[in-house]
């Protein structure tokens, strides 16, 4: 997964605490990786583990940039930071962010995500979102088991059927088809099979 398409988030709540928490979670999953795994395959086409964490670091920083009224393709997709410095990156581009997202108005500003133009509610689960799953692909690559937050998975599992229809899958919608999954699973298993992975 590059990029999701877009998503409500929950009435009443305010999602960005919930952004927060997977983004520390992703960067401790960074901050675990071993420098013998870095070409290790993923379950996200075409990235490798050193590649994921790289993605992970560019999303983070785009956060702050929608936020910021700009336009996050500014950033590249891969973050040009080198291995020993991902930890001190991804604290940096944290920081950056909570800041941008500190003030709740904005919550109900424009924010534009290079696909699509949403209110930042919404923008930030579409964030979340990205951010779980491509924690999730990292995880996988290097037998990590992260201790998920519900909570935080809560919005983007609340949405991802509006946010992804099940069809069509493949060419623009960058996701393969369905993996079904038993409805009490756990709501990381969830939204990885309905973007495509195999739990």
């Amino acid at each position: 997964m590059s990029d999701t398409q877009a998503t409500p988030s929950p009435s009443g709540a305010d999602p960005r605490p919930g952004f927060f928490r997977a983004a520390a979670l992703a960067g401790e999953t960074i901050a675990a990786v071993r420098p013998d795994q870095y070409g290790a395959a993923s379950p996200c086409p075409d990235f490798d583990a050193e590649q994921l964490a790289r993605h992970l670091i560019a999303v983070l920083r785009r956060v702050a940039v929608s936020g910021g009224g700009g336009h996050p393709f500014s950033v590249d997709s891969f973050a040009d930071v080198p291995a020993g410095e991902w930890t001190k990156a991804w604290q940096e581009a944290t920081a950056e962010a909570e800041a941008v997202w500190s003030d709740p108005s904005i919550l109900g500003r424009t924010c534009e995500l290079g696909f699509v133009t949403l209110p930042g509610a919404a923008a930030i689960v579409v964030y979340t979102t990205e951010i779980s799953l491509h924690t999730w692909d990292l995880a996988r690559a290097t037998g990590q088991e992260p201790a998920w937050d519900d909570a935080a998975l809560a919005p983007s599992v609340a949405a991802m059927r509006f946010a992804v229809p099940a069809e069509p899958r493949g060419g623009p919608v960058p996701f393969g088809p369905v993996v079904e999954v038993p409805d009490d699973a756990p709501l990381i298993d969830r939204l990885a099979g309905w973007y495509g992975r195999q739990p």
